[in-house]
């Protein structure tokens, strides 16, 4: 018999005020708006309809503030994983993104180019770093079925989920700006015979139209 699939619902953390208001944010531990608080609220209620047998998540509060509730009302265990970190962005980190291109032009320009995977942040990490750090992680959840593991939660941020995604649908980092993963979304990749299909990508519904919100930053 051939083991049963295993779901991996990756969600995004809610807003902050960096995300509001388009400030640089990386691994500054800052917390949730009073939206923020509530769209993580909403992210919990829908993922505990179907409770994950395992919570991997970010050490970053805002990433916390759903994974850690999420345990306490289903019982699941929670797993703080560092490689769950979002990007190093160095010293654009608390920078309005207009000072950013102002200050550091040469990397805004190779962010904006073709080899975007490849262009370091200042002082922090690039694109392909990050994809390289999470490599022994997609390995771990794509050994799931195979070792009769149950479905997993796994909170994180922005760039990490987008590289997530495509490494578990064996695509090029760069397809990273094919889609988006919005604050408090959640996406679910069914996992089987070491392959991933996606059943939802970027799902808001279970936040009402005042949480929306918009993501100023695109990031983090």
């Amino acid at each position: 018999m051939s083991p049963r699939a295993v779901r991996l619902h990756l969600v995004r953390h809610g807003e902050t005020a960096h995300n509001r208001d388009g400030i640089g944010l990386g691994r500054a531990d800052v917390p949730l708006t009073e939206r923020g608080r509530r769209q993580a609220g909403a992210a919990v209620e829908r993922l505990a309809l179907a409770p994950p047998g395992r919570i991997l998540t970010s050490p970053l509060a805002r990433a916390g503030a759903i994974a850690r509730p999420l345990a306490e009302r289903t019982g699941a265990p929670l797993e703080v994983r560092a490689e769950l970190i979002e990007l190093d962005v160095g010293e654009t980190e608390g920078l309005p993104l207009g000072e950013i291109v102002e200050r550091f032009p040469a990397f805004a320009a190779a962010w904006r180019g073709p080899d975007q995977v490849a262009a370091a942040m200042p002082g922090g990490e690039s694109l392909a770093q990050l994809a390289a750090r999470l490599e022994p992680l997609a390995a771990e959840l794509f050994a799931l079925p195979d070792e009769g593991g149950g479905d997993v939660a796994v909170v994180s941020h922005n760039f990490v989920l987008r590289l997530l995604v495509c490494r578990l649908l064996g695509l090029d980092p760069a397809a990273f700006r094919a889609f988006t993963i919005d604050l408090a979304s959640i996406s679910t990749l069914s996992l089987r015979r070491g392959r991933a299909v996606v059943e939802r990508l970027n799902d808001r519904c279970h936040l009402p139209g005042d949480l929306l919100g918009v993501d100023r930053l695109g990031g983090a």
